[in-house]
C-alpha cells in the first residue's frame, strides 16, 4: 500500500482533510484509528462510513509491518524483526532513550563488505508506509521521540519515498526536525534535495576511511565520492541547517584503526561543524572482520578527542544477542530455506 493509496480510501469514504490527518496522526503515534481528543470523541467528529470502515483499515495498516520477533539486549535496546506484507522481513531497533532505527530497503545495493545487509544485495525498495509503519508499530511497545534511517537499506537509493517519510514523521509524527536523521554512504542527490526540504533532517554521513582508494574496497558500489568531497559536502549542509554531520566510522581491527587513518581524520574533521561515531564492529568469532581491541578504541577516542574532534563510540545496538544489522533477517531467511527444503526432500 502507498500512503496516498490510504488516503485516497479515507476520501472516498467522506473523509475530509481535516479527518485524514487526525486519523493519521493516530496511526502514526501507535494508536487505535479511532482515538479522538479530551474534547472530542471521534463518533462525534468522524463520517459514520469512515467510522465503520476503521476495522479494515486497522488491518490493512497493521499488515504493512508485523512484529516477527524481538530480541531484547541488556542495553537497553531491542532489536524487531519485522515481517511485510509480501512476507519479506527487515529489521527495526529499539534504542535506548527512546530512539527507533529504521529500514528503507529489503537489502541493500551499497554491498559494505563489512555489513551483512549489504551481502543479500537489494531485494526491493520500501514503500512510504512501509517506512513509517515501522514506527507506528515500534510505538506500540514504547515511546519513540526519535528516528534514524540507519537500518537495511541505503536511503538515498529509496530517496523519494524516505523524505516523503521524513515529512510525515515530522509533522503528523510530531518527530522533530532534528531527530530524523538520515543516513547515507554519500549520494550527491542528498546534497541536492535535502536543502529543499521542508523538514530538514539531521545528516550522518557513512565516512569509515580516509583512504579513497580503501573506501572503494570496503564500500564497493557507493558512489565514487573522495572523503575529502564528501566532507566539504556534509559542512555545507550543516551550516545551512545550523546543526553537526554525525561521521560514520566502522572501527575495523588492522584495517581502519592505524595511526595513519586518525591522523586522516583530524585533517578532515578538525574545525569542522561535526561529530565522529566511531562504531566498533559487532563481531562474530569466524567473522572475517574484528572489532579492535577495547585498549586501542579508548586510544583512538582520546587521541582524536583531544585534538578537537568531537568523538563518540556508539555501539551497534544488540551486540549480546549477535543483531548487528542484517543478521537476524540473515538467520530468519536461513530457516526458512533449511525448512523448504526439508519440505521439497520429505513433500510435505
Amino acid at each position: 500500500m502507498q500512503i496516498e493509496d490510504f488516503y485516497q480510501r479515507l476520501a472516498d469514504l467522506g473523509a475530509k482533510p481535516i479527518h485524514i490527518g487526525r486519523i493519521s496522526r493516530a496511526w502514526l503515534q501507535g494508536k487505535p484509528l479511532d482515538t479522538g481528543t479530551r474534547h472530542q470523541q471521534s463518533e462525534n467528529f468522524l463520517p459514520l462510513a469512515v467510522r465503520n470502515a476503521l476495522p479494515q483499515l486497522t488491518e490493512a495498516l497493521n499488515a504493512l509491518a508485523r512484529l516477527s520477533a524481538e530480541h531484547p539486549a541488556t542495553d537497553g535496546s531491542a532489536r524487531l524483526l519485522v515481517e511485510l506484507a509480501d512476507k519479506q522481513m527487515v529489521e527495526s531497533v529499539l534504542l535506548p532513550r527512546d530512539g527507533l532505527c529504521v529500514s528503507s530497503q529489503v537489502g541493500c545495493a551499497v554491498g559494505c563488505v563489512f555489513c551483512m545487509t549489504g551481502k543479500s544485495g537489494l531485494l526491493r525498495q520500501l514503500s512510504t508506509a512501509e517506512i513509517v509503519a515501522q514506527v507506528a508499530l515500534a510505538r506500540r511497545f514504547r515511546p519513540v521521540k526519535k528516528v534514524v534511517f540507519m537500518g537495511m537499506g541505503e536511503p538515498a537509493h529509496n530517496l523519494d519515498n524516505v523524505l516523503q517519510a521524513i515529512d510525515l514523521l515530522g509533522s503528523d509524527g510530531g518527530i522533530g526536525q532534528r531527530n530524523l536523521v538520515f543516513s547515507t554512504v554519500g549520494d550527491p542527490r542528498v546534497f541536492e534535495r535535502l536543502p529543499e526540504q521542508r523538514i530538514k533532517p539531521a545528516l550522518a554521513l557513512s565516512l569509515h576511511t580516509t583512504d579513497a582508494e580503501l573506501r572503494q574496497q570496503l564500500l564497493p558500489r557507493a558512489p565514487r565520492i573522495d572523503p575529502e568531497e564528501l566532507v566539504e559536502l556534509g559542512e555545507r549542509y550543516a551550516r545551512q541547517i545550523d546543526y553537526p554531520i554525525q561521521y560514520q566510522w566502522t572501527l575495523l581491527k588492522g584495517i581502519n584503526d592505524s595511526q595513519a587513518e586518525m591522523d586522516g581524520i583530524l585533517r578532515l574533521l578538525k574545525g569542522k561543524y561535526a561529530i565522529m561515531n566511531l562504531i566498533p564492529y559487532n563481531s562474530l568469532d569466524d567473522d572475517e572482520f574484528q572489532r579492535p581491541d577495547g585498549d586501542r578504541i579508548v586510544q583512538i577516542v582520546r587521541y582524536l578527542h583531544s585534538r578537537g574532534v568531537l568523538t563518540k563510540v556508539r555501539n551497534s545496538a544488540g551486540q549480546d544477542i549477535d543483531g548487528g544489522c542484517g543478521q537476524l533477517r540473515a538467520r530468519a531467511v536461513e530457516v526458512l530455506d533449511r525448512r523448504r527444503r526439508v519440505e521439497r526432500t520429505t513433500g510435505a
